[in-house]
């Protein structure tokens, strides 16, 4: 599965909803709108980046 327009934690926060409900795992995640946006989705590093960006506020 590829999840594109991944721009917010409460969107972000829906990749586990998904994984969750279909059970298929995400491969790639769109942080832009170009084909070149796509990453990898690693967990992990999704993870930390969620609790380092509510450190910021």
């Amino acid at each position: 599965m590829i999840v594109t327009k991944l721009d917010g934690t409460a969107k972000g926060g829906m990749l586990f909803a998904i994984q969750e409900e279909l059970g298929l795992p995400i491969h790639y995640v769109g942080l832009g709108e170009r084909i070149e946006d796509l990453v990898f989705f690693e967990p992990a590093k999704f993870v930390e980046s969620l609790f380092s960006e509510r450190a910021e506020d």
